[in-house]
């Protein structure tokens, strides 16, 4: 009796069945609103020339080698939960929950970022008028929150309303993107470049803030492994991932690469913004080229870009709630689905609400704001360490069988390992970097702590929560009758 119940104690939950309504295009719609931004075109511009180089590095390094590990790892385990799968499959339940943990807590702040950029750009619609709200907090915060609940709400309705605006924020993203490239190239034919591409200027050189501006650059590639937290909501799985995948991650390359030197083109690195610096410089350029009549329409493309980025990632982030709750690593109710709509409606909630709160405390008072720059510090390190994870499930799954319907990497086994390795690597590196403080940080030291500290919290907290899971799991199993035959479960299945 005893050998039995431990068989039931290691049985893995069964997911419940998910309405399959995302297709090719909505998959590769959703690839690029959470894999293109438009903030770190400018930023990378603001940087100078040498942001090119540092780009293909990037992708060389980093987009690369993730691209190749999403395309085989959802292949092998195409359904609900994506990277806690991986990682539990490959290094047992803790990694798995850890894995999901540090993702989820780490993107937390995303939303109060993306929203507070969409809030911005919304701003040029109303002109000179606008302008006035640029230093309002309360206009920040009211537009994030009533964003934010907007889009949890739609999340809670379903997949199928929830894309539309995926899909509605992936051409806000590229089409702006497009009239950028337009305008670089009307003005290099205008008065030529305005920056001087020249071999010392592409060079990038070594130093404290140069070394964060590279780690920013590499993880603006990140964010393709999240739709794969929906794996049991995408048709055909195995099929459609890599076909979106491909085609996806062509526009995002090309978006960051050639919208940075179109922008480069059009302006000097001097007079570019990191902080809201694309709708500023399109503004501009809109100006000069007498087409003011088009900024408009581009904040509210860029509007609408941003919307559609924080819906793609509260969709996919708050599956991973949803899966831990269906493991009892969280309580039971995460793992609910609601019986009219078929969606994880009390994970979604909750992650909305938390994703709230954190813009709510990037607005506030003084004091609250303290709070959250705490809370921003503890995610520094553990947005990284995920991908850690990732990379090392790709190098422990080789050693594995793979099925007929498994799509590997070009070169198998050859190619596979040293592409994650590769990829453990630069996260690593980047990690490191990561830890270092700004050139203008008063007390280095204090800042060094305050990462590290704060990481550690927030992992120990982590581990806090899968020891409470583990306990639950123990009083389920005592509670339920032992099964001699467990019924097929979710994860065998084909897709």
């Amino acid at each position: 009796m005893a050998d039995a119940s431990n068989a039931v104690a290691q049985q893995p939950s069964v997911v419940p069945e998910m309405k399959r309504e995302i297709g090719f295009f909505d998959l590769t719609m959703f690839y690029v609103v959470s894999g293109l931004s438009l903030r770190w075109i400018a930023t990378a511009a603001a940087s100078g020339p040498n942001s090119i180089v540092v780009w293909i590095f990037a992708w060389i390094g980093f987009f690369l080698p993730l691209a190749a590990c999403v395309l085989e790892l959802s292949s092998r385990y195409p359904q609900e939960g994506g990277l806690y799968v991986w990682a539990r499959e490959g290094f047992g339940d803790f990694a798995g929950f850890i894995s999901a943990w540090t993702y989820w807590m780490s993107n937390l702040p995303y939303f109060s970022a993306v929203l507070y950029f969409a809030a911005g750009s919304a701003l040029f619609v109303a002109g000179p008028q606008g302008a006035k709200l640029a230093n309002e907090s309360g206009y920040f915060m009211t537009f994030s929150l009533v964003a934010l609940g907007g889009i949890t709400v739609l999340n809670i309705r379903g997949v199928k309303p929830s894309k539309w605006l995926n899909n509605a924020g992936a051409l806000g993203m590229t089409l702006p993107v497009l009239v950028l490239l337009i305008l670089g190239l009307i003005s290099w034919m205008r008065a030529g470049s305005a920056t001087h591409f020249t071999f010392a200027a592409m060079v990038p050189h070594a130093s404290i803030k140069n070394a964060i501006f590279w780690s920013t650059i590499f993880f603006a590639f990140g964010g393709v492994e999240s739709a794969s937290f929906m794996g049991g909501e995408i048709r055909n799985t195995r099929r459609t991932v890599p076909r979106a995948l491909i085609f996806a991650g062509v526009l995002i390359t090309m978006g960051y690469i050639l919208g940075t030197i179109a922008m480069l083109v059009a302006m000097p690195s001097e007079q570019i913004s990191g902080l809201g610096g694309f709708m500023t410089a399109i503004a501009r350029m809109c100006q000069d080229f007498q087409v003011g009549w088009m900024v408009v329409a581009i904040s509210l493309m860029v509007t609408l870009s941003c919307l559609g980025a924080a819906c793609a990632y509260l969709a996919a982030c708050s599956r991973l709630p949803f899966v831990a709750g269906i493991d009892n690593y969280l309580p039971a109710a995460f793992g609910r689905i609601h019986p009219k709509w078929n969606t994880p409606y009390v994970a979604v909630f909750f992650y909305g609400l938390a994703g709230m709160l954190f813009a709510f405390l990037g607005q506030a008072a003084t004091t609250v704001k303290g709070a959250y720059d705490v809370l921003v510090s503890m995610s520094v390190i553990t947005y990284f360490i995920p991908y850690l994870f990732l990379f090392a499930s790709m190098i422990r799954v080789q050693s594995e069988p793979a099925g007929p319907d498994v799509i590997r990497v070009p070169g198998g086994r050859r190619v596979a390992i040293p592409l994650a390795v590769l990829g453990l690597i630069t996260t690593s590196i980047t990690i490191c970097l990561s830890v270092l403080p700004s050139d203008d940080e008063p007390n280095k030291t204090l800042a060094v702590v305050k990462i590290v500290g704060m990481t550690f919290v927030l992992l120990a907290a982590g581990v806090v929560i899968y020891a409470l899971g583990k306990r639950r799991q123990a009083r389920s199993m005592h509670l339920q009758p032992v099964i001699a035959e467990p019924a097929p479960l979710m994860r065998n299945l084909p897709d």
